[in-house]
């Protein structure tokens, strides 16, 4: 089934609200404007009514963009009427996957598709194909109305684990996500960060933009005490701070000849450390 497009003004359309991708620039955009000179804009455009005659753009911002750069008065589009801000999302989401490899997104880009094709999977109208119908070329293969994270790995290929951590990472701060795709984060870092509150977040990218660094123990930390009540400025900074944490105990090393007076000599180096800490236990707890 084929939608009926309309010729719309450049000047008339306006991106979609916290877009989630990233848009082509440099060399990638300025191809893109001599194509879009010399042959036109093929595909329409996916655009909905926005406030005072304007639209906004759920699918084709880079051909937009493009279009501008061409010196284009219009671009076709297909007009969406009537759709939920949930809906345009996932129009949003799922044409960038239609035209890029999911391998190829940011971890962030990762995190918003999957975590919105997750809850359009638990609603009871399920995956929402048909708000693709007829709207972009190519084929597409929609994911059946199953809600578990196993079959959105197996769309992806990646496992059920890596669900669960997209997921969380999409509970992170814009701030936050932009050091994940960065690699100033590490993945296992930003899970950790997610449980925090959002105004937590907030903190933590301040000690970050203060050049302090972030370590999966700090993470830990910050996301024990958080479970417990809502962080203090004060604490999350300290956390920060070396001085917080305690040196060391330099190891110390026992002779045979001195832990054969304790100790049978088939006893294996664990049992040994094992008794030696329940005595030492025994000992300060009196």
């Amino acid at each position: 089934m084929s939608r009926k497009y309309q010729e719309i003004s450049v000047e008339l359309l306006m991106p979609f609200i916290a877009h989630p991708f990233e848009l082509y620039e440099g060399q990638r955009l300025t191809d893109m404007v001599e194509s879009v000179r010399a042959n036109g804009i093929f595909t329409p455009i996916i655009a909905r009514p926005f406030d005072e005659g304007k639209y906004e753009i759920l699918s084709g911002h880079n051909r937009v963009a493009a279009a501008r750069g061409a010196g284009l008065e219009t671009v076709p589009a297909v007009v969406r009427e009537g759709l939920s801000d949930d809906e345009a999302l996932f129009i949003v989401t799922e044409t960038n996957i239609i035209q890029r490899a999911f391998a190829d997104l940011k971890h962030s880009e990762r995190a918003i598709v999957i975590a919105v094709h997750y809850e359009s999977m638990k609603k009871k109208s399920g995956y929402r194909s048909d708000l693709l119908e007829g709207i972009e070329d190519g084929t597409y293969s929609p994911v059946a109305n199953r809600s578990s994270m196993g079959e959105l790995g197996e769309r992806y290929g990646l496992s059920k684990d890596t669900i669960a951590r997209y997921l969380r990472v999409s509970k992170l701060s814009d701030e936050l996500k932009v050091r994940l795709d960065s690699g100033e984060i590490a993945m296992r870092v930003a899970v950790t960060l997610s449980y925090l509150r959002v105004s937590e977040q907030k903190e933590v990218e301040k000690q970050l933009a203060d050049g302090r660094k972030l370590s999966i123990k700090i993470a830990n930390l910050l996301r024990e005490e958080s479970a417990k009540g809502e962080l203090s400025k004060r604490y999350i900074k300290r956390l920060f701070e070396p001085s917080f944490y305690p040196p060391k105990v330099k190891p110390v090393k026992f002779s045979g000849e001195f832990l054969s007076e304790f100790f049978e000599s088939y006893r294996t180096p664990e049992e040994i450390e094992e008794t030696v800490a329940e005595a030492l236990r025994a000992y300060f707890n009196k």
